[in-house]
């Protein structure tokens, strides 16, 4: 159930206009109507429920992606503690598979829906990190190089990811491309925050330093 509060706070911010109820009403009856012309649903059952203070969408948990995604990424997790790297990954890549680009970007959103972006791109980039890892175990290193260095833009401050592809670099034979790479992290980190990285991914720099056999 959602309070009709939280649903004024997310169409108008801290600035609703006096009609806000009246206003969120009317909405509420063209969404009902819309989805009934649309036939989201079979004859007879209704998606959108009035529930005091405000409303209920009444859907299962097969038919909304997001409870499906969380479902079999955190199968994938625990098959993964298992150590069932093949059955983990058939799971994140089901799951990695209904994302269609960055959560809800087709919706202009206010300050309640962007803690939900958060969550969801938070979760999309646990499964990524953890399918990483599933087809690292497999042996399937150096194709995921690419990924891992558009994942390096994409989030420059993650320093785990940084890491995975040192790793990867190294373990395919690429040793100058893994130094370069902790250099860059050195630098953003340097430039952005003030810091170093942490004592295992410099700990890992020197191992690859030495041609140590390093890194899982």
């Amino acid at each position: 159930m959602v309070g009709s509060g939280v649903l004024i706070e997310e169409l108008w911010g801290d600035d609703p206009p006096r009609s806000a109820m009246t206003t969120l009403q009317t909405y509420v009856y063209h969404t009902r109507r819309l989805l009934a012309e649309h036939q989201v649903t079979g004859e007879g059952r209704e998606l959108l429920l009035t529930r005091p203070p405000g409303y209920f969408a009444l859907i299962d948990d097969d038919e909304l992606d997001v409870t499906i995604v969380e479902r079999l990424i955190r199968a994938g997790s625990r098959l993964l503690e298992e150590n069932r790297p093949e059955e983990a990954l058939a799971s994140l890549n089901a799951g990695l598979d209904l994302w269609r680009g960055p959560a809800l970007s087709t919706v202009p959103c206010g300050r309640v829906l962007e803690s939900h972006i958060a969550h969801l791109e938070e979760l999309r980039l646990f499964g990524v990190q953890l399918r990483i890892d599933a087809n690292w175990r497999l042996g399937r290193i150096g194709p995921m190089i690419p990924e891992l260095r558009s994942l390096v833009i994409s989030h420059p401050l993650n320093e785990t990811l940084h890491a995975k592809l040192m790793g990867a670099l190294y373990t395919v034979g690429r040793r100058a491309e893994a130094l370069a790479s902790y250099r860059n992290l050195r630098q953003i980190l340097s430039d952005e925050l003030g810091v170093d990285p942490t004592p295992e991914i410099q700990r890992m720099h020197m191992e690859i330093l030495n041609g140590d056999h390093v890194l899982a």
